[in-house]
């Protein structure tokens, strides 16, 4: 049986969580948080969760995972199955990534865990988070799903990147993203219906406030 390595409070853990759920594939969950031990690189070269244990070894990198449980599970397709849409999926979900998930990303010590972030990253986050969010609103079609009429992993990077994102930006910038991406707030009201993100976020929300108390303590 597959094995999903992580825990519930990161938001990359749950889109592979949310993906296995959506499909219907059976899995158990090993509770870890990422680490530089010998043993756990042996397992993720990088350190970072999630991590997925199958019959063959280990996979890392969020994307990887989700692109081998659509080539090797059945159940709800996440790809659609023609290659230029599949295409489309890929893109936006590597533009959510890469121009929102990650320049918010870059501000979370200070906005979550009580830290400082250097002025200039988060001059560059700033510019970045909006930019970002222009290139969703255009290429995104949100019919109601991010690519158009069905969920794909598109939508896994936007539900997990897109609130963390709106926060960093209200609380740092002052700046409302979800007035920038109206229909992303429909899709996330949408999306906030399905058990299984339900599910997930009852999990996260479980679990949220202790992580955040043990990253600020470790703070010292």
């Amino acid at each position: 049986m597959i094995r999903l390595h992580g825990f519930a409070a990161s938001n990359y853990f749950n889109m592979v969580k949310l993906a296995l759920l959506e499909k219907g594939v059976e899995f158990e969950f090993v509770s870890v948080h990422g680490s530089q031990d010998p043993e756990f690189l042996a397992k993720s070269p990088r350190g970072k969760v999630p991590v997925l244990e199958t019959e063959q070894g280990f996979l890392n990198e969020t994307f990887v995972i989700l692109e081998y449980l659509e080539e090797t599970q059945g159940g709800k397709a996440l790809l659609p199955s023609d290659p230029y849409q599949r295409g489309v999926v890929r893109a936006l979900a590597k533009e959510i990534e890469l121009y929102i998930e990650l320049p918010a990303r870059s501000c979370f010590m200070e906005v979550f865990f009580g830290g400082k972030v250097d002025q200039a990253i988060k001059d560059k986050a700033r510019v970045e988070l909006l930019a970002g969010v222009a290139t969703l609103a255009r290429h995104g079609r949100f019919a109601p799903y991010v690519a158009g009429s069905e969920m794909t992993i598109a939508d896994l990077y936007f539900l997990y990147s897109f609130e963390l994102a709106c926060t960093v930006a209200q609380k740092l910038f002052d700046i409302d993203l979800k007035a920038e991406l109206p229909q992303g707030v429909a899709l996330l009201e949408l999306l906030a219906q399905n058990p299984n993100v339900q599910s997930v976020a009852a999990d996260r929300d479980a679990e949220l406030a202790a992580f955040i108390a043990s990253i600020r303590a470790s703070r010292g």
